[in-house]
Order: structure tokens, then sequence, then C-alpha cells
């Protein structure tokens, strides 16, 4: 690459300056156009989680100073994307139910290896009200009902912390299984 000035030559002593100059700013340049052209990637990717099955194991219908009671084994395939082991020291949410709220879940100490997966059962006791005894029953007689996790989770960073993530909808989907009544 030359570069002429009219009028201007530049001293045998100064010509590897300029080259170096030259040279530094297109370099320069280049490197800040690939770096521009770089997706952001992010330093630790967020676990994702994954409903392995959803079951209505019993049903309590209310009784003399008892609350109608339906129990809910929930399996949940937490999966880790990064290069390195993770631990959640605490997974917390509410279950919902056809859009009412019935449960807290709470799963803690999650240990993940390096890009793998944990599975996790959480067994829920849902008390049920007027609005959600309905929602209960239809399953219990093989129809479908919506839910899902609201949540948010904490994960165990050693030394630099214990930031917390979310709320988040963790899972969704449509609860429907045989009827275990008429």
């Amino acid at each position: 690459m030359r570069i002429v000035f009219p009028g201007w030559r530049p001293s045998p002593l100064t010509r590897p300056i300029l080259r170096l100059l030259i040279g530094g700013l297109l370099a320069g340049t280049l490197t800040a156009g690939l770096a521009a052209c770089a997706p952001n990637q992010p330093i630790i990717a967020v676990p994702t989680f994954k409903v392995q099955s959803v079951r209505l194991t019993s049903l309590t219908l209310p009784g003399i100073g008892r609350p109608a009671t339906a129990y809910v084994s929930l399996n949940l395939l937490v999966n880790n994307p990064n290069p390195v082991g993770l631990r959640l020291a605490n997974i917390a949410g509410t279950f919902i139910l056809d859009g009412a709220r019935v449960a807290d879940v709470n799963l803690p100490d999650v240990a993940l290896p390096a890009h793998g997966e944990a599975m996790q059962q959480a067994d829920l006791t849902l008390p049920l009200t007027l609005d959600t005894l309905g929602s209960a029953l239809r399953v219990a007689r093989g129809q479908q009902v919506s839910y899902r996790l609201d949540g948010t989770f904490t994960a165990d960073l050693g030394f630099l912390g214990r930031p917390s993530f979310g709320p988040y909808t963790l899972v969704q989907g449509v609860l429907q299984q045989p009827a275990i009544l008429p």
C-alpha cells in the first residue's frame, strides 16, 4: 500500500514508522469489525426444566373438619447446558391448576453435572377450594386440565455468591390421565 501526498516525501527514517502506524490502524479496524460480527455468548447459560411426568395419585373429598385434598406427583428433568457443574440451592415455585394457584413447590439442593441433567420429584399436597375442586375432579375423571409451575431458582456459585433467577414459567402443560374416579 502506498500513500501519496503531493509535495511530501517521507524520509528513509520515517517510512518504517508510517508502515507500523498504518498496519496498526488496519489491524485494529479489522479486529473491531470481526468483534462486531461475533454473537454475544452468555458466560453461564440458564438451566432448563422439562416435565417427565405429572400425575394425580389420589384425591380425598371433604369431610367433617377435613378439606378436599389432591395429591400430585411431579417429575422434573433439570438440564445444565454449561460446561461446568452447577448446584441449584433451591427451586421454588407455585403450582397452578387451571389458572388457580394451588400449592407451593420447593426442591432444595439440586446438583447438576456439566452438560448433564438431574431428575427431581415433587410430591405435592394440593388443598382444594371451590375454585380448584372442579379441576381436580376433571383430572380424576380422565379429562384434560392445564397446569404450570411458575417460580425462581437460586444458583450456588461458591465465592461468586447465590444469585436468584426468575420468576419464570418453569414448565407448563396439560394434565390428563386414565380416570381414577367414575
